[in-house]
């Protein structure tokens, strides 16, 4: 049979995943010849031998590649046999232009763990035990291609054991970037809180100190995290009064899944989220007597539980045994601390101690957290584990693209080719050391995949921090994009799709383009162009983010609507001083800006049933009023669309109407929250039906961070295809504020192609 030989280019994730030892061992298994390489696309290589040989090759090549590898595609061309037997790996080489794929950070395989807690292995307990199948990536690389001499990891030069490892095809080290070991790598340290080592063994002294009541700072892969016993309702109080963090829920690392079996109900889909590679924090319904302190998440029915998904933590879990909080490092608001100096003096104050290394963080990447949703999971924030992994983009982008998202649960996306690489989550920009995190995530955007933007699209708030900093950009064509038009192309992108669709953004609010506040919006779109079809009818904000902070505030301006003043409620004894000029301020338009939010019609009701007047972080009133709606509640209140030219109006006031009444007829705060959630449902199906009498289409896309609500997402998904219409929704980026980038991104895209 004739030798034949190919250049083989490999694209999509497949650098820092044990890609190369991979296709070292399948061409040696194969007796072929060659050489593969990492440049600056991905992994190129050339392959010589017998026509079966090498065809065998290539099948196996996308079959049995590596379970972290991503292939995108594998282009081949013929070249002239030069006679080569031997297969090696081959230094790497950089290109004109970047476009390699980097790996998320990917928790500890069971390799690994197996070594990590074996006496008779070189690595016993050592912290920073990883292989080519798991360990930092994303948060250690400064530049492709992903080499050690592009990592942090490059001032520890590995022993000549580790140098073994790294150098032999057969094992699983086999040029795994970060190898080291106790007598090379990284060392753990044990500090007090003003920075002074202690002699003492740095994981069973803060076990000690976790189980004698202190907080313990611990320097994680992409930052530092407090942590504390979550069974101690002291220390727990002491937590929130440090990091001034009042009532949002704390996550809890279990040990095992044992243990996240006795604190949450636990489906097989779930118990697969928590120890993938992946490792995200997974938002579970809490079982009853769960032995976790009441101030971990108060008033909630749900856990933020994950697993260990490092060395350090696998250590440090065994020897506290139980469920310990694991909560970002920063103050409330703030991004999470990740160099060394900076974390002692931001939480110096709050930790009693800090277990620290000397390995560097180069991009902080906070916690993922992800919930299962029809045995799929949705994000609620996308961060370690799974970026910098881009979502596809199938028709591409004609021009390099840059996103700046918005401004709460900040992201950015940079768009390239068929990708749209969107950013780990940044923060709420309202401070400068969250807009600091914004330019740093940019920097690390633009730096790893070349992309030197032409293109820069922004939020059309003229306020947003991120939309001056666009306005300051010079040399690229700026690319408003609005708010909720960003959030329903964000949806189509993620399922693959263009549309047009009938589009339901449902959120807190964003601006409008008539210059309002926006925020319960039905819209026909698609990734180029958008339509009002309808919205919820505006009322006012008075206080403007008053009424965000405090929604009894916009129970009052409801009642007004729905009543002509209020009935005889708690809520207006509640506040009876304030009522008054409250409503005078409303109905002046006074300090009372007009908005169709859906977000602030959900807090409305929050306050009229007693369950949330004053908020402590984003969203509280919407997220307890779900906590407490009856489920199995099938009971619903009527739905009041008018229509109004082209554009449909539903009166958010009538459902309060009913509310109210409800509430005075004494009916239940838990079968009114439900049937008030069957009734938003019934407007969205409703709404979704009056648009298509007018376009024709059958496709829904649901966006916004009112979709979080799984009750309510459940609900709508229910009526909408009960109507016959086909339901999009999120799976691979947030329907929050979280993925605005990737529509922004893909907006202007288009916008720029037609200009």
């Amino acid at each position: 049979m004739p030798t034949v030989r190919l250049a083989v280019r490999v694209e999509g994730v497949v650098q820092g995943v044990g890609f190369r030892p991979f296709v070292c061992s399948l061409a040696r298994r194969l007796a072929l010849g060659g050489r593969v390489a990492n440049d600056s696309r991905g992994v190129l290589l050339e392959v010589e031998g017998e026509g079966d040989g090498v065809s065998s090759f290539l099948r196996a090549l996308e079959r049995e590649a590596p379970p972290l590898a991503v292939i995108e595609r594998v282009t081949t061309r013929e070249l002239a046999p030069c006679g080569e037997t031997a297969f090696a790996i081959a230094p790497s080489h950089a290109g004109a232009e970047r476009a390699a794929l980097i790996s998320p950070d990917v928790a500890t395989c069971p390799d690994c763990l197996r070594e990590l807690f074996d006496p008779a292995d070189r690595r016993f307990r050592y912290p920073f035990v990883n292989c080519a199948n798991c360990g930092p990536r994303f948060t250690i690389i400064e530049g492709v291609p992903y080499d050690r001499a592009a990592t942090t990891m490059a001032d520890f030069r590995m022993c000549p054991d580790c140098a073994r490892e790294y150098e032999d095809p057969a094992d699983r080290r086999f040029h795994a970037q970060p190898v080291a070991c106790p007598a090379c790598g990284p060392e753990l340290l044990l500090l007090d809180a003003a920075g002074q080592r202690l002699n003492e063994d740095a994981i069973r002294g803060a076990a000690r100190l976790l189980r004698t009541g202190h907080i313990v700072a611990l320097k994680g892969l992409g930052g530092y995290h407090l942590a504390a016993d979550a069974a101690d309702d002291e220390v727990v109080a002491a937590l929130r009064s440090r990091k001034h963090r009042e009532e949002k829920a704390f996550a809890v690392m279990a040990p095992d899944v044992a243990t996240a079996r006795r604190l949450c109900e636990l489906s097989p889909e779930e118990e697969g989220l928590l120890g993938g590679p992946r490792a995200p924090i997974v938002l579970l319904r809490r079982r009853p007597g769960s032995p976790v302190a009441a101030a971990v998440a108060p008033g909630n029915r749900f856990l933020g539980i994950m697993l260990p998904y490092t060395p350090v933590h696998h250590l440090l879990a065994r020897e506290v045994g139980g469920p310990i909080v694991l909560t970002s490092g920063n103050v409330s608001d703030e991004p999470i601390a990740y160099l060394d100096e900076d974390a002692r003096a931001r939480l110096g104050a709050i930790a009693d101690a800090f277990v620290t290394h000397d390995r560097a963080i180069h991009i902080r990447t906070d916690d993922s957290v992800v919930r299962l949703f029809r045995g799929a999971p949705m994000p609620i924030r996308r961060s370690r584990g799974y970026a910098p992994q881009p979502v596809s983009v199938p028709w591409g982008f004609a021009r390099r693209v840059l996103a700046c998202g918005a401004e709460l649960k900040s992201t950015v996306c940079a768009g390239k080719d068929g990708h749209g690489f969107v950013s780990h989550h940044i923060g709420d920009l309202e401070n400068y050391a969250a807009f600091r995190s914004f330019l740093e995530a940019i920097a690390h955007l633009q730096r790893l995949f070349d992309v030197k933007p032409e293109v820069v699209a922004h939020d059309l708030h003229p306020e947003y921090l991120s939309t001056k900093w666009a306005l300051e950009q010079d040399d690229v064509e700026l690319v408003a994009v609005q708010h909720h038009h960003a959030h329903i192309a964000s949806c189509l992108v993620d399922n693959g799709e263009r549309g047009p669709a009938i589009g339901v953004a449902f959120d807190g609010l964003g601006y409008g383009a008539d210059g309002t506040l926006w925020g319960g919006e039905f819209l026909v779109a698609d990734v180029t162009a958008f339509e009002r079809a309808g919205h919820l009818a505006p009322v006012a904000m008075p206080g403007g983010v008053a009424a965000i902070r405090e929604p009894w505030r916009m129970a009052a301006v409801y009642l007004d609507e729905a009543f002509g003043g209020a009935p005889a409620l708690d809520v207006a004894r509640r506040h009876e001083g304030q009522w008054g000029p409250i409503l005078e301020l409303a109905r002046a338009r006074t300090h009372a800006p007009l908005t169709s939010s859906a977000g602030r019609l959900f807090d409305a009701v929050s306050a009229v049933l007693g369950v949330r007047d004053r908020v402590s972080y984003e969203g509280q009133a919407a997220i307890e009023l779900e906590q407490r709606a009856d489920p199995s509640e099938t009971g619903t209140y009527a739905v009041d669309l008018i229509g109004r030219g082209s554009l449909f109006e539903i009166r958010g006031a009538a459902l309060v109407r009913a509310v109210a009444r409800d509430l005075l007829d004494g009916v239940s705060v838990p079968v009114i929250a439900g049937r008030f959630h069957n009734g938003v449902a019934d407007a969205i199906a409703a709404g979704c039906a009056a648009a298509r009498e007018r376009c024709g289409l059958a496709a829904v896309a649901l966006s916004g961070g009112v979709f979080q609500n799984m009750l309510l997402l459940e609900r709508a998904i229910d009526r909408l295809e009960a109507r016959g219409f086909r339901v999009l929704r999120h799976r691979q980026v947030p329907p929050n504020d979280g993925g605005i980038s990737l529509g922004q991104a893909v907006i202007a895209a288009g916008a720029s192609a037609r200009a």
